[in-house]
């Protein structure tokens, strides 16, 4: 997990997708490439995830490529056969864990209280999703989780540009989820060059 979470690290802000038509994943892909952020959580939360996932995966061999919303062991196959370099879940499911530890994939599940950062901690996982973000206290909850437990975590959920710079002061955090530059009604649109400025803003945020 060093090394994903050094790359994700790097980048600052993770886009969280929801694709609903796999043949534009790869002019996404391009335009999040191109503009500083070259990475995407595609979610499970469309029949045509798994499909994206692959045609980045093809187009863009180097680029950082998660799965979201990731529920059971049949996801995490789908997820895997895809091509992702690790799996994100939005709650902790021991099972998903497990599975994702036998295969050997980074899983990131997500976690909101403390109970939730031990019974992590127990299964040997030290990258934590902080999900969902704001309404589980923010800033401050996170703050005062750090100050306790020797995780990292990736808040998510209400993550935006007014606050995000926030989140990433918290020393415990090294990237944040955000859909805001990925919204779906501009992918369906294909209206590219205003997702190229969102992107590009994200950019001038957390630089």
């Amino acid at each position: 997990m060093s090394n994903l979470n050094a790359r994700m690290g790097e980048l600052k802000v993770i886009p969280v997708i929801a694709i609903k038509d796999a043949d534009k994943a790869v002019k996404l892909a391009q335009v999040l490439s191109e503009n500083g952020l070259p990475c995407a959580e595609v979610t499970f939360r469309t029949e045509a995830a798994a499909q994206a996932i692959r045609n980045i995966r093809e187009a863009f061999p180097e680029m950082l490529i998660g799965a979201g919303t990731v529920l059971n062991a049949a996801q995490v196959d789908e997820a895997i056969d895809a091509g992702v370099d690790f799996i994100v879940s939005p709650g902790f499911n021991p099972t998903t864990v497990k599975y994702c530890q036998q295969r050997n994939m980074p899983i990131i599940p997500g976690v909101n209280n403390p109970s939730m950062v031990e019974q992590a901690m127990e299964m040997g996982l030290d990258t934590l999703k902080f999900f969902p973000a704001e309404p589980s206290g923010g800033v401050n909850m996170l703050k005062a989780m750090t100050a306790v437990y020797p995780v990292s975590f990736m808040p998510t959920g209400g993550v935006n540009p007014a606050n995000v710079k926030d989140y990433l002061g918290v020393k415990s955090v090294f990237a944040c989820g955000g859909t805001w530059m990925v919204p779906g009604n501009l992918i369906d649109e294909e209206r590219w060059d205003e997702l190229a400025e969102l992107v590009k803003g994200v950019a001038d945020i957390v630089a």
